[in-house]
């Protein structure tokens, strides 16, 4: 099976190959359901290129997945030579005006129908396989055992399911409450995730028929709780009458009815499938998707890791034992409760949860490649250079001031300037500060074949490129080389502890 995962940007895309996708998907400016993702454009495309060159063989989708309008379609075929720019592969699209447009400029792509579409039975697979379509994003809506009857109806169509990531309280992601509460539309890219937001439960419509609900009238009104019995919960229920409230925005009300046969609203659990690969191969998927193209680099990196790790022992290249470590590592990514989807109940969809998700580790910086030898000399020349400097300045000084000069330095060592010394066996990287780090950070490496690696202390250094002088800190906006003892793979990413987790709590994300 094909593991396909997110890239919401150029730098997410190379941390979904080099953490081992098969394949990607990407957005395109406006015409995504992610348009508050990164996605891609400007020159972009040359980068996309070299880093398939880097990956052969890795496959790249693009979603063109909203609704076109009249002015998108125009605006699309407008841009339309720009993008016959990038490597794209395959097209993941809803909208069927699209197509022939589609299949007359980019001959050689493949067209996905996107689970936008719904797609959830042996017919309309029929039907998209004879417009053109080479692969079906199924609805999420569909059973293993819905897929696998699909599978023998059309052997030769692609079928591709959701395995692991956010959900949305919506058939098939089509969700409208953003579009109600925010007017910013989630069919056009918009989405406001509204249904993670806080909300209280209130009773709505004042206090005129309160005593049909068997409340305290002072309690039943737009500001405060509405107090029930027991017995009064069916009633109100299927009154109308009750309304949820988000915190930061009081007076405006969700209406809410349920009927008899009563529907989970509101925020869904994550989907996990990874305990039920065999499940998912023995129903006939072809691709397996991992959702989240506005999920962090570090997200896309770990889940797509854990993956293909359980892939490989699936398909006997390593063993259970060798996977697991990297399969308990998706505990220490941003993630709710999870669930197994539609997948084996409706059930188990229909469970909800609470709050954002949330990780125990914050990404640090991300750490490139390593320098060559000219390079880590230039550095090490700088910094022989900066040596020279101090010592000339330092010995012009007079008497008293070199003793002042030595006074502040043992009273603030923090305001030593210290050079770079060369040291055998150590290695220079290229290093992206995302958040702040000292030398009393505790410090861990994660890379695509080793599960983590604690950075003991003493055996790495933060180095300006610029002066060849060791840094005390450094965060986002510094520049910065990794010097290191530590022989790092290609695509190593630095993390540390978040302090302010704790494990089975909501925290609240400031949203």
């Amino acid at each position: 099976m094909e593991l396909l995962s997110p890239a919401g940007n150029v730098e997410k895309l190379y941390y979904a190959y080099a953490y081992g996708a098969d394949a990607a998907y990407i957005g395109l400016k406006k015409f995504s359901l992610r348009i508050k993702a990164d996605n891609f454009y400007e020159d972009e495309y040359k980068k996309v290129i070299e880093l398939k060159n880097k990956f052969p063989g890795r496959k790249l989708h693009c979603a063109l997945n909203i609704c076109f309008h009249n002015r998108d379609i125009d605006n699309f075929i407008r841009d339309i030579d720009y993008f016959k720019q990038y490597p794209i592969d395959a097209f993941i699209v809803q909208d069927l005006g699209i197509v022939p447009i589609l299949q007359k400029n980019f001959p050689e792509a493949a067209l996905h129908v996107s689970t936008q579409a719904s797609c959830i039975n042996r017919e309309a697979v029929k039907m998209y396989k004879s417009l053109g379509f080479k692969r079906v994003v199924l609805g999420r809506e569909a059973s293993l055992k819905e897929i696998r009857e699909i599978k023998d109806a059309v052997p030769d169509m692609e079928l591709e399911a959701f395995v692991h990531g956010a959900m949305c309280i919506a058939y098939s992601g089509r969700c409208l409450m953003s579009s109600l509460l925010t007017g910013r539309s989630a069919q056009s890219g918009f989405c406001s995730h509204t249904c993670r937001w806080d909300y209280d439960l209130k009773c709505s419509g004042g206090t005129s028929n309160a005593d049909d609900f068997g409340c305290d009238k002072k309690d039943c009104n737009n500001s405060g709780s509405k107090i029930i019995t027991p017995e009064d919960a069916v009633k109100i229920a299927q009154s109308g009458r009750l309304a949820v409230e988000e915190h930061s925005r009081r007076g405006e009300y969700f209406p809410i009815y349920e009927g008899d046969d009563f529907t989970a609203i509101l925020s869904s659990k994550d989907i996990r499938m990874i305990e039920h690969l065999k499940d998912m191969k023995d129903a006939g998927l072809d691709s397996l998707k991992i959702e989240g193209r506005m999920k962090s680099t570090y997200y896309v990196a770990l889940v797509t890791r854990a993956y293909r790790k359980a892939l490989d022992a699936l398909d006997g290249k390593i063993s259970e034992q060798d996977a697991k470590p990297f399969i308990d590592e998706l505990e220490n990514v941003s993630h709710r409760e999870s669930t197994t989807g539609f997948y084996y109940s409706r059930a188990d969809a229909d469970k909800t949860t609470q709050g954002a998700s949330d990780s125990a580790y914050d990404l640090c910086a991300t750490i490139g490649n390593k320098l060559t030898e000219d390079e880590a000399e230039k550095v090490y020349g700088l910094a022989d250079s900066t040596r020279k400097k101090i010592e000339e300045e330092f010995n012009a000084m007079h008497p008293m001031a070199k003793e002042a000069r030595l006074r502040d330095l043992e009273k603030n060592p923090d305001r030593k300037i210290i050079p770079v010394e060369k040291k055998d066996g150590w290695f220079m990287y290229s290093y992206e500060p995302l958040n702040m780090v000292d030398y009393s950070s505790e410090l861990e490496f994660v890379s695509p074949d080793v599960v983590s690696v604690k950075a003991e202390k003493g055996k790495w250094l933060l180095v300006d490129p610029e002066t060849g002088t060791v840094r005390n800190w450094v965060c986002n906006g510094h520049k910065c080389v990794l010097y290191t003892e530590y022989d790092l793979q290609s695509g190593t990413l630095l993390r540390t502890k978040d302090n302010g987790y704790v494990s089975g709590q909501v925290r609240d994300t400031g949203r």
